[in-house]
């Protein structure tokens, strides 16, 4: 078996794994939500129209989930705590789950091995590579923090 399809093979293993764990974990956190004080607003007309929205056509959004970085977990916790039921989201995993797998073993281990060979073959440019993106993460950070901070000023104005 090539490199390539026993890493898809693992890593589909591996999402189906973690994905439906998180589905049954908001599936027995709604559980008891709706045992709790929270069951008066969780039956609200509301929130009942939000559930079988999800119900039938949170399948997309799960699939979908998949080819997203941060959003992946928070769809399946969804459609478990929403109680997406199984028939809809089992294929909406499989699909979703198979395309990260693939997606993951395929351009995660042709980056593995361009860094490797660059690590090898040139190994300060390959450090001036990471220390570079390091700089730029780092960067980024700093500038969201800045703007997200409240200027001087904004206290007086309140």
């Amino acid at each position: 078996m090539g490199k390539v399809a026993l890493t898809a093979v693992s890593l589909y293993v591996i999402v189906l794994l973690r994905a439906g764990g998180t589905f049954a974990v908001g599936r027995l956190a709604a559980a008891g939500a709706r045992r709790s004080r929270f069951a008066a607003r969780i039956s609200s007309a509301k929130f009942q129209r939000a559930e079988r929205a999800i119900q039938r056509w949170g399948a997309p959004v799960v699939a979908v989930s998949f080819l997203t970085v941060g959003f992946q977990t928070a769809a399946n916790f969804l459609a478990g705590s929403m109680r997406m039921p199984l028939p809809r989201y089992l294929p909406a995993l499989f699909v979703g789950g198979a395309a990260w797998a693939l997606l993951y073993a395929t351009v995660g281990l042709g980056i593995f091995e361009v860094l490797t060979r660059l690590f090898a073959e040139r190994t300060a440019l390959g450090v001036s590579a990471v220390a570079v993106l390091v700089l730029a993460a780092c960067g980024a950070v700093v500038v969201r923090r800045r703007r997200a901070a409240p200027s001087p000023g904004d206290d007086l104005a309140g």
